[in-house]
């Protein structure tokens, strides 16, 4: 069997202690002076600072193109809807200019412009709110006035009469509906 302890290293004797080899193993690390320690904290301040600004001035970039592209977006929003409705004009112009059309031709071509400007309309996303029949809402509604149920299937609240339709932008009422309801009956 052998022996597993390790066998410890020989220790150096007096004559080896003054090699410069275990001298260049035992003295401790040469400390920088504090001149180059201050010279080494002011560049790497300076490379701190330097990148700084720079992130300032891409955020003011950032912010400055922004603001830029946000009042684009408002000042041309319109752009699409508007060259929709001209062919709409257009339409009307034409009309207008035919001193000749009889009145079936002159509401032949009212009724494709409504249809262009019904087009246009969808591609807008702008609805028509007409709730004739439906249960009053007043976030969709402006109740003008109440009437009397005209027959017994009306409920109360239910629209009866639609005096100007409403408009909605996606789900933002534009233009509530100008409605007649009906009255609660009388019991």
């Amino acid at each position: 069997m052998q022996d597993s302890t390790p066998n410890p290293e020989p220790l150096p004797s007096a004559g080896e202690a003054n090699t410069p080899s275990a001298d260049a193993a035992q003295a401790p690390e040469v400390m920088p002076s504090t001149e180059e320690l201050l010279r080494s904290a002011e560049l790497l301040a300076a490379e701190h600072h330097d990148a700084w600004l720079r992130a300032k001035a891409e955020t003011e970039n950032v912010r400055r193109r922004a603001h830029d592209d946000i009042a684009k977006t408002h000042k041309f929003a319109s752009e699409k809807f508007a060259g929709e409705l001209l062919a709409v004009k257009d339409s009307l112009e034409a009309a207008l200019a035919d001193a000749s059309q009889d009145a079936a031709s002159l509401r032949g071509g009212v009724e494709l412009t409504l249809r262009q400007l019904d087009a246009a309309f969808e591609k807008a996303n702008l609805a028509e709110i007409n709730p004739l029949g439906e249960k009053f809402d007043p976030h969709k509604h402006q109740a003008i006035g109440q009437v009397e149920a005209p027959d017994d299937q009306t409920e109360p609240n239910q629209v009866v009469s639609v005096l100007q339709k409403g408009y909605a932008l996606h789900d933002r009422i534009l233009r509530p509906a100008l409605v007649m309801i009906c009255k609660p009956r009388d019991a």
